[in-house]
């Protein structure tokens, strides 16, 4: 078992997760667990949305929530009713009730389960909660299991407190359940999800809000004395309502809005409406649709437009940016219309400039657009918001990644409001937060049929998944963009795309996959007389063999490309293939021809016009592994530590797995078993964190070393 903190010259450990004391290190684990420790200091997650205003009775079911808080056993609560019942109210009001209970935090997600969107994936919400318990978004496993295994890792002995907001199965829950007995999960659907007794899971159905109850959240909601004065006509209110605390809310802003109208006038107007959305009442007198019918009268012509066009948004969440984009107006003026809908309780606002719908509600504007807005209209509006996106992940991707070939996009609108970013790291950042929007904008512009759009929405986040991986997204991603070329009738776009899906499938070890979709691209860019993309695909191609232990093969490939990209007066892609050459030959032994093509290479990239910092540390990297081939472990070692702290720099924790490799191997042929294994162990990590097929390569080397079942 290894402490943290140094254990030889230029030797450390490190975390997938930075947590207060101790860790668990865990590539694959098996038997033998290293601890490590690490003073970085993660805050803890305190994620529950803001308590609800106005929550109103609801004595008994706090009363059984309490009681299922058993200390020494797991609770698990499901709550279940029809939508606007008011059971994310309840789950939100008894969690800050009972947050100090639980001094490791409190973790909240929606789930999105009845949406009308795709519901969120448990994969997708395992990320988030990885994530938020201090593992890097670099980090996270692909793999579901994985993901599993390193959040029960994590949740181990911690007082959390989960709520899993919406869901909509048993199965999309299981795996996010903490591996605590001090933990409490509460469970918001609008089915019983009865599967989850099983896992001790107790049901708690949410009933409508008795009258008296209903009449006072009314009162609250509205203030003064107005309910007062006619009791008898706010009872009735609330018995159209059905007891629903979203339709309550909704009727208190309607007659807050209208100060000179009585009670008794909601009451009459609520008694002529026909019912809709008759699944969420609790009987057939009214319906949820007949409030918002009622609410969205209230709006002036021009809130109500903003109402109907924000529900186009293709995502859950968003700022007022694309908002502003979206409506054709300016910054301040698109936050004034948000606000306007905020308190009508019509949006709802889950944290600072960040706002979505009710998925009710979104489906109500959505149908009011449907009623009264021409399809071009709409059409012009959601391809605002599409553009919108594009637009800012160009200027993301330019900061990012400069160097790499784009296709020219002709935007239909002119996306204003625009994000800017003052370095490269915030540009990333801007891109993880949109990714599901971005992902969703994609998929939306295919179906909408405009393939070029999704295209370009698929190109443009490369450099999201080339620093932070997302490989299952990154699948979809370009399986998407191959179809949306297809669609499109560009064969450039269609080979560039097919090249990209061959490396996501190469790196998650899914090689036949891999090889065919890398010759499809070559096939398709001969095809176009796209010489570059063919080189492209090639480099692919000869990855893919040097991945297979086809290395003969991909030197001969990295040789003709070399000769390419130098009478093309290619730089950077001449740069690239020289590193690719050099390690190739290094593997077969001929070191002595390696080392002046990657002495090339740094130099090359040293002259390109813009920086290149993380392929010049992948020279060093290969550089340093011809240099412990050769026996010279000494200046192995030396560059490999070089390498190390630029890639650390530079946040590449695949370049980091890298150098350690070549570390331990150094280590190893000093004698230095206990460095070798340790470097090898982080080794390890990084690459099952990352999900790369070579974790499993590298872990059985390791175990080759040690012995032991890891």
């Amino acid at each position: 078992m290894h402490s943290g903190g140094a254990m030889g010259a230029g030797v450390h450990n490190e975390m997938s997760g930075s947590v207060q004391g101790g860790v668990v290190q865990a590539g694959a684990v098996h038997g033998d667990i290293h601890l490590h420790s690490d003073s970085t200091t993660v805050p803890v997650p305190r994620q529950l949305l803001p308590a609800p205003a106005h929550f109103t009775d609801r004595a008994s079911d706090l009363a059984e929530l309490d009681a299922m808080l058993v200390p020494g056993e797991r609770m698990l609560a499901v709550l279940a009713g029809p939508g606007g019942i008011g059971k994310t109210a309840l789950a939100l009001h008894w969690a800050h009730r009972v947050h100090d209970r639980f001094p490791d935090g409190q973790i909240y997600v929606d789930l999105g389960g009845f949406s009308g969107d795709t519901p969120m994936s448990s994969e997708e919400a395992l990320g988030l909660f990885l994530r938020s318990l201090g593992v890097a978004p670099q980090r996270v496993p692909a793999d579901l299991a994985e993901q599993a295994a390193l959040y029960r890792s994590l949740t181990a002995g911690k007082s959390l407190l989960v709520l899993l907001d919406s869901a909509f199965s048993a199965r999309q829950v299981r795996p996010l359940l903490p591996n605590s007995s001090s933990s409490a999960v509460v469970v918001t659907s609008r089915t019983r999800l009865t599967d989850l007794v099983v896992d001790g899971g107790r049901l708690l159905d949410v009933r409508p809000l008795m009258a008296s109850s209903a009449v006072t959240l009314l009162a609250k909601t509205l203030g003064g004395n107005r309910i007062a004065e006619e009791q008898d006509r706010a009872e009735a209110l609330v018995d159209l309502c059905g007891g629903l605390p979203i339709a309550v809310r909704v009727a208190a802003a309607r007659l807050a809005a209208r100060p000179k109208w009585s009670v008794g006038r909601v009451v009459s107007e609520l008694a002529d409406e026909q019912l809709r959305l008759a699944m969420l009442s609790p009987s057939r007198e009214l319906s949820v649709q007949t409030t918002f019918d009622l609410s969205y009268r209230a709006l002036d012509e021009r809130t109500a437009v903003v109402y109907r066009r924000l529900a186009l948004h293709p995502g859950q969440t968003f700022g007022p940016a694309v908002a502003a984009s979206l409506l054709g107006q300016g910054l301040a003026e698109a936050r004034h219309l948000i606000e306007e809908l905020v308190d009508s309780s019509l949006l709802e606002e889950v944290a600072e400039d960040r706002y979505k719908f009710h998925d009710l509600l979104k489906l109500h504007a959505r149908q009011q657009a449907d009623k009264q807005d021409q399809s071009e209209d709409t059409d012009s509006a959601l391809r605002h918001v599409l553009e919108w996106y594009l637009a800012g992940a160009m200027v993301a991707d330019r900061i990012v990644t400069p160097h790499r070939r784009r296709l020219d996009y002709a935007f239909h609108t002119g996306p204003t409001e625009q994000p800017r970013f003052a370095d490269r790291e915030e540009a990333l950042s801007w891109l993880e937060l949109e990714r599901t929007n971005l992902i969703t904008a994609g998929q939306v512009s295919l179906s909408r049929g405009w393939p070029d759009l999704a295209w370009q929405l698929s190109d443009v986040l490369w450099p999201l998944l080339l620093h932070h991986k997302h490989y299952h997204d990154r699948v979809d991603i370009d399986l998407r963009g191959v179809e949306a070329a297809r669609r499109w009738g560009n064969a450039i776009a269609e080979a560039d795309m097919l090249k990209r899906l061959g490396r996501v499938c190469t790196t998650l070890g899914r090689y036949r996959e891999a090889e065919e979709h890398l010759r499809g691209s070559v096939a398709v860019a001969a095809a176009s007389d796209d010489q570059f993309g063919v080189a492209a695909a090639r480099e692919g191609l000869a990855l893919l063999y040097a991945d297979t232990d086809r290395v003969a093969e991909a030197a001969a490939e990295f040789t003709a490309l070399v000769e390419l990209n130098r009478a093309w007066n290619a730089d950077r892609s001449l740069a690239l293939s020289l590193i690719h050459l050099g390690t190739a030959l290094s593997r077969l032994g001929r070191t002595a021809e390696a080392l002046p093509h990657l002495a090339e290479a740094k130099a090359v990239f040293g002259r390109l016009p813009e920086p290149d910092p993380y392929n010049s540390a992948r020279v060093l990297v290969a550089q340093a592994w011809v240099h412990c081939r050769a026996q010279d472990f000494e200046r192995a070692n030396d560059v490999a530590e070089e390498a190390l702290g630029m890639m650390r720099h530079v946040g590449s924790h695949e370049g980091l797995a890298h150098a350690h490799e070549v570390l331990a191997e150094v280590a190893r042929h000093r004698g230095d078993t206990a460095n070798a294994v340790d470097h090898l162990q982080q080794a390890v990590h990084l690459l099952t964190s990352l999900g790369s097929s070579r974790a499993r390569v590298v872990s059985d080397r390791l175990r080759s070393w040690t012995g032991d079942d890891l």
